[in-house]
């Protein structure tokens, strides 16, 4: 499977080597409280939200380590 910014997070953490690009640039995302909530959304919706703190360049660098997955 390929990922990118329109992978769903839910898609992301079952992978595993996904998973683990997810929580080196995104750390405590697999455990956090409101993941429940935010799981079924692609990437790039969660970098949009304000509350989620991504900046774009860590988006840019996590996308890019997806990719080569």
């Amino acid at each position: 499977m390929a990922f990118d910014e329109t992978s769903k997070l839910k898609d992301l953490l079952a992978d595993e080597k996904a998973a683990a690009v997810i929580e080196k640039h995104f750390p405590g995302t697999s455990k956090h409280p409101q993941l429940g909530m935010i799981k079924n959304f692609p990437l790039k919706t969660i970098a949009g939200f304000p509350q989620a703190g991504i900046k774009p360049e860590q988006l840019k660098e996590a996308v890019a380590e997806l990719k080569t997955l």
